[in-house]
């Protein structure tokens, strides 16, 4: 591993003075500080300086990670009384998230049906700006603020001490790409253990997928999903399924599981494609008959004249930022309607969104609205929100929904 920064000589603490609403939001238990908010600074600070924030009675109220370079000027470790932050306190983080996923998956050093999950969701977990995750004995970071990387020497010793042997890939998002150049890093770089020579090979409630955790998108694998695949699992039996952005198809092979007759894996990305093709051939068992189709989703439901008894649709994010927001909805809607379209009576559309700016109750009624629309009797069988190792502790980090509507024979 290259030599990462280390903090700075000992120099008076940061200190910060923030808005009236801004303590008030602190105090809640909100995570993040705007740049907007800190009225007040005593010197300039470095990425990953840890900051203390004062209230306006000069009493002790948060202390967080600084990054100069964010809009998210500082996100927020601890609220309440003074803590002394060291290697103890963050090991005791660590394991307490360890043992929120123990129930989950078992002993984070037994491989189980499932040895690909998140071990840590950022501020949810107590580590703002971090996620990590599983893939059988590769781990993943991914890190959104430069903040972390004075601190990556400790996170890589924590993570050494209850992962022995394990391979660490740093994933990076690419706002700090450049930010990390500096500091010697790079995305898709292997801190520790060998460099994988190609996608990592993980199970997934007894299934086998590949995981390109060097280039492909999130940390190589869309895990949050893991709940909905099982679901459309239990539903797919004997139906003749779509999965719409189908990406390397891990629905498509949870219904194939499932007892499907036909599964259509539909994607406009190619190299997507040829991953859910691979995906099936780690499976020799799966049995159902497999196409795939590259095609421009929105174009193809609306012009093809086939039916489906089970359709699922999960885009990536159509909203992301705020000003998308209103587009997305209608979009979700659209999709909606044109999946209804192609549902055979008695079909089941699953409907998903990972757009955190459109929130839950907006997408629900959307798709909702696209079925009172579509003139066919349907009702609702459920919806779902995070998967357990995805829990979200603050309403910025909402951002998976699904709803599953069923059309009446």
């Amino acid at each position: 591993m290259p030599d990462l920064p280390t903090s700075s000589p000992a120099r008076p603490r940061l200190r910060l003075r923030v808005s009236a609403p801004a303590e008030a939001h602190l105090r809640a238990g909100h995570p993040w500080l705007y740049e907007s908010s800190v009225r007040e600074q005593n010197r300039a600070g470095e990425a990953g300086e840890l900051a203390v924030v004062y209230d306006r009675r000069d009493r002790f109220l948060a202390l967080g990670l600084y990054d100069p370079h964010s809009p998210l000027r500082l996100r927020v470790l601890h609220v309440g009384t003074p803590v002394t932050v060291n290697e103890a306190w963050w090991a005791h983080r660590l394991d307490l998230a360890l043992l929120r996923r123990a129930p989950l998956f078992g002993p984070v050093n037994q491989a189980g049906e499932t040895d690909g999950y998140r071990l840590l969701n950022g501020e949810s977990d107590g580590f703002p700006g971090a996620v990590l995750d599983r893939y059988a004995d590769t781990l993943v970071l991914k890190l959104y603020t430069a903040a972390w990387f004075p601190h990556l020497p400790l996170l890589l010793e924590l993570l050494a001490q209850r992962f022995p042997a394990r391979r660490v890939v740093l994933r990076l998002s690419r706002n700090i790409e450049a930010l990390a150049q500096a500091a010697v890093l790079h995305d898709g770089q292997t801190l520790v253990g060998a460099e994988p020579d190609g996608p990592v090979i993980f199970r997934e409630s007894g299934l086998q997928f590949e995981a390109d955790v060097v280039r492909g998108q999130k940390t190589g694998f869309f895990l949050d999903q893991r709940e909905n695949r099982r679901r459309v699992e239990t539903l797919s039996r004997g139906r003749r399924v779509l999965n719409a952005f189908s990406f390397s198809g891990g629905f498509s092979l949870y219904a194939a599981r499932g007892g499907a007759r036909e599964v259509v894996s539909l994607d406009i990305s190619a190299h997507a494609l040829a991953s859910a093709e691979r995906n099936f051939a780690l499976n020799p068992g799966l049995t159902a008959r497999h196409e795939t189709v590259q095609a421009d989703v929105f174009e193809w439901l609306a012009q093809t004249g086939r039916t489906f008894d089970l359709i699922v649709l999960d885009p990536p994010s159509l909203a992301r930022r705020e000003a998308e927001r209103e587009g997305a909805i209608r979009a979700y809607a659209k999709l909606a309607a044109d999946g209804l379209r192609r549902l055979a009576p008695g079909g089941v559309l699953v409907s998903a969104s990972c757009s955190a700016h459109v929130s839950a109750e907006e997408f629900w009624e959307a798709v909702r609205g696209a079925a009172r629309r579509s003139g066919r009797k349907w009702r609702e069988l459920r919806t779902s929100r995070h998967a357990p190792d995805h829990h979200a502790s603050f309403p910025e980090a909402e951002y998976l929904k699904a709803i599953y509507l069923q059309l009446e024979p």
